[in-house]
């Protein structure tokens, strides 16, 4: 069964390359969807797959790239009105 959540990381996240290594972690995952900063510092991802790789996804997302200094993630489920065909950078 496929899911999609909204993951919200908060920290040092930005201009550490967290969506280039975000786009890495989704293709080793298989997950869809997108990643994408926010304009209050946060990194959002937006991310669909089986609830097991969904689960690998997020756990990551608490580590993150290396120069990453995750503080917060905040996890939460969204309705899928349309599937994803890939996984991008926005």
């Amino acid at each position: 069964m496929t899911r999609r959540v909204r993951i919200l990381v908060e920290g040092r996240v930005q201009g550490v390359c967290f969506r280039a290594a975000t786009l890495k972690q989704a293709g080793k995952f298989s997950i869809k969807g997108f990643v994408r900063n926010r304009q209050d510092g946060q990194v959002e991802i937006v991310a669909e797959g089986s609830d097991d790789l969904l689960q690998k996804m997020i756990e990551w997302s608490y580590i993150g790239p290396i120069m990453a200094k995750v503080e917060k993630v905040v996890v939460e489920d969204i309705e899928i009105i349309q599937q994803f065909s890939g996984f991008e950078i926005r």
